[in-house]
């Protein structure tokens, strides 16, 4: 108590946050009408007076008594609501709300959010480990370029793969990206002779990543296909200038994906006619 009221002394001086070694305290005052800061003031207050008035007082108070008190006030703490409409929205998240809850109720509050930490961060790798992934078609009476998984009767157009990657590429996904180009290029019906990377949700690349795709373009050069890039953003391009890199694909990196498209139709000498539903 000498610690928590030289923490706070010195909050107060210092404009900080006060400190509170009671979970319960705020839910308690909470059920017992308080509705503004003015509540810690009447606590210090009536605390005081016990303690001058009857310093004996509360060892006759069942401890029994006390739990009950301590239960009643954190149990409105628990969101049982929320939880079923986390479960029903993300079985992922419900399941690290479930680890925190666990992690605090039986290895501390300290340990429990670090557990919540460590596996919030784990999530976000696996998610960015193997990202959504699509090819991209035309379909008629919309603008711009769609997930063909969504849009089956899109139109390709004949040798030209388009792919979408949705995410920054680093060292645990570089693979999965190579992968999935040469799996969309295997699957074509057609001789591929370019495949463009929709690449706007490539925010970043890392170095193992920059080696994975500096072997990716050279073995499809090896076929034949050109390997391009559109809508590639400012801090992409940063990395491969750092990475002396930028040179490769300076003539193979488009502003949109329309403008690659139309790049490759002039340069192929592929006519607008000959797309096709596949």
């Amino acid at each position: 108590m000498l610690a928590l009221g030289a923490a706070n002394a010195a909050c107060g001086a210092l404009g900080g946050f006060p400190v509170s070694g009671s979970f319960s305290r705020t839910p308690a005052a909470m059920d017992a009408g308080a509705r503004s800061q003015v509540a810690g003031i009447a606590g210090a207050g009536a605390v005081a007076l016990l303690v001058l008035a009857a310093p004996g007082l509360t060892r006759f108070v069942p401890s029994a008594a006390l739990a009950a008190v301590v239960i009643a006030a954190v149990a409105r703490l628990v969101d049982v609501s929320g939880m079923i409409g986390l479960w029903s929205m993300s079985r992922t998240e419900f399941a690290l709300s479930a680890a925190a809850f666990l992690g605090v109720a039986f290895a501390g509050v300290l340990q429990g959010i670090g557990i919540a930490v460590l596996l919030s961060l784990s999530a976000f790798v696996a998610k960015a480990w193997r990202p959504h992934t699509a090819e991209l078609v035309r379909v008629d009476g919309r603008k711009g370029y769609h997930d063909v998984a969504r849009h089956s009767r899109g139109r390709h157009i004949p040798g030209l793969v388009l792919l979408r990657f949705d995410a920054p590429l680093f060292f645990a996904n570089g693979g999965a990206f190579a992968r999935f180009v040469r799996g969309a290029v295997a699957r074509s019906a057609d001789e591929v002779r370019w495949v463009a990377i929709a690449a706007e949700p490539i925010t970043d690349i890392d170095t193992s990543a920059a080696e994975e795709l500096v072997r990716l373009d050279d073995e499809l050069a090896e076929h034949g296909i050109r390997l391009v890039f559109a809508e590639l953003k400012g801090p992409a391009k940063d990395r491969l200038r750092h990475y002396r890199m930028a040179e490769r694909f300076a003539e193979r990196t488009y502003p949109t994906i329309g403008s690659a498209v139309t790049a490759y139709l002039r340069q192929t000498g592929t006519p607008y006619t000959d797309w096709t539903d596949r």
